[in-house]
């Protein structure tokens, strides 16, 4: 279970990402580390409490520390949602007031919820009401032409004021007229400082920050204002990074040392799932990003993208796949060595 927030439980997390932070994802991630806190795609509650429930919620012990972000605005809804999603021993109910999509709009929930803060704190004030989680909020600087400062610290005031018990804020903008998902993620300039500002004001709010955080020296500086850093594609498209979290943050041991121990590490899960029927590339799609920068990359990536995805392929693949990784290191020292 995770540890309590002051005792440092949301000091390092990735950030839920839709299509992304499956249940595959995140058994792959925790492989990488033990103590970094792990979400849930967002799940909308009409799918949990009208659609595969079971399919949505289930997940495997070996993710704890993981948290479920849920996607509404009716706190009625929410809160059963809260209800079941605790039933399930998720170790948080989140709340998303961040997503800029077409979908979530045209819900009225995701980042439209920056718009109707007293509706986020009764929302908060509902599932806090039948949980006895952590309910927190993950949420934008602002949307549209409001006012960032004034959106941000209006919205930390009501769901403060309502029990919230962490916030974190991705320290961008949501353009929900004009820019794409993907734009939203890089166009709207970063305001680190916002966010640091509305910490200062709230000292006793645990409060992570999310948005371009990429590499180590930017996380180093974040805690230094923040309780936590949640980071978000770099952990998805350099999966090496979480092999520093539990070492560098939670003076623990690393789980394993490099991407061919992590390979090692996650092949049982792989093969569990594969007796399952699951196919191979629905797991090794999350492994793409290992071995970056390192000789044979590329040629690892296409040989799981192209022969991972196959119906009959199995754990031979992806040993192949590392196989060329192999080859190539082996190749480009012996070029060392006759240079020298």
């Amino acid at each position: 279970m995770t540890k309590n927030y002051r005792d440092g439980g949301m000091r390092f997390s990735v950030a839920p990402m839709l299509d992304w932070t499956d249940r595959h994802c995140r058994a792959f991630h925790r492989v990488l580390s033990r103590h970094a806190l792990l979400y849930t795609e967002m799940v909308t509650t009409g799918a949990i409490l009208y659609g595969p429930r079971e399919r949505l919620l289930s997940y495997g012990e070996t993710e704890h520390p993981v948290a479920v972000q849920l996607g509404g605005s009716s706190p009625k809804d929410l809160a059963e949602c809260a209800r079941i999603c605790a039933d399930y021993g998720y170790d948080e109910i989140n709340l998303n007031v961040g997503c800029p999509s077409d979908r979530v709009q045209n819900g009225a929930f995701g980042a439209c919820l920056m718009l109707e803060p007293e509706i986020v704190a009764e929302c908060v004030s509902a599932m806090k009401a039948v949980v006895s989680l952590p309910v927190t909020v993950k949420c934008r600087i602002g949307v549209d032409d409001q006012e960032p400062e004034v959106a941000l610290f209006t919205l930390a005031e009501k769901v403060v004021a309502a029990g919230v018990d962490a916030l974190i804020v991705h320290a961008r903008k949501a353009w929900l007229k004009g820019l794409s998902p993907k734009e939203n993620r890089d166009v709207p300039p970063l305001d680190y400082p916002l966010v640091h500002r509305l910490k200062q004001m709230y000292p006793d709010i645990p409060m992570a920050i999310n948005g371009g955080i990429a590499d180590w020296e930017t996380i180093t500086q974040q805690l230094e204002h923040m309780d936590g850093v949640m980071v978000g594609r770099a952990a998805y498209q350099e999966p090496e990074m979480l092999l520093e979290v539990d070492q560098r943050l939670f003076e623990d041991d690393r789980p394993v040392r490099n991407s061919f121990e992590a390979v090692e590490a996650y092949e049982p899960y792989i093969a569990s799932q594969l007796e399952q029927g699951q196919r191979l590339s629905q797991m090794t799609r999350h492994m793409l990003g290992l071995f970056a920068g390192q000789p044979g990359a590329r040629l690892y990536r296409r040989h799981l993208a192209t022969e991972a995805v196959k119906r009959e392929a199995g754990l031979e693949v992806l040993h192949q796949a590392v196989e060329l990784i192999r080859q190539q290191t082996i190749r480009q020292q012996e070029i060392l060595e006759s240079a020298n």
